[in-house]
């Protein structure tokens, strides 16, 4: 019997997952389709940080820099916007739609290491990349040690 090491993250994306079939189970009653056409949704983000910035990227594929709202409020990074369903078709043809649509908010706290001022973004392939330079002063600095001169205890 091999040991296994308790992680207690996983038992809550476990719960998380069964609470979202739930709702998803109990909801679909009331009509798929319709759902899943005016849901609202959360784009994946990652977010990372090099030497000299923090790095947000977003995925919100189909969308267009006009949909896409992004702002600072107080200490928060805003990201929100509404992807909309485009009826080319009939909704009555439609087998399957399982692209959600609507509207999403997501807020990020903004490290105090952020030079608020210098924030830009840029959208390319349905990808929203906020770049947050940090501030000079919270940059790691080598501090050079140097010998004094002078009679050393020995």
């Amino acid at each position: 019997m091999s040991i296994i090491k308790w992680d207690p993250f996983r038992d809550l994306l476990t719960f998380r997952e069964k609470m979202n079939r739930l709702f998803e189970e109990t909801f679909s009653l009331w009509g798929e389709e319709k759902e899943l056409i005016s849901g609202t949704w959360s784009p994946a983000v990652d977010i990372y940080e090099t030497e000299n910035e923090v790095v947000l990227t977003a995925e919100l594929p189909g969308m267009e820099e006009k949909d896409i709202q992004l702002k600072i409020e107080d200490n928060n990074l805003v990201l929100k916007g509404e992807r909309k369903f485009e009826k080319e078709t009939k909704e009555e043809n439609y087998h399957r739609i399982e692209r959600a649509y609507g509207s999403f908010y997501r807020s990020f706290t903004i490290p105090p290491a952020v030079d608020r001022g210098k924030i830009t973004a840029e959208y390319e392939n349905g990808i929203l990349k906020v770049r947050m330079p940090k501030k000079a002063e919270t940059k790691p600095k080598e501090i050079k040690i140097t010998r004094t001169k002078g009679k050393s205890k020995e």
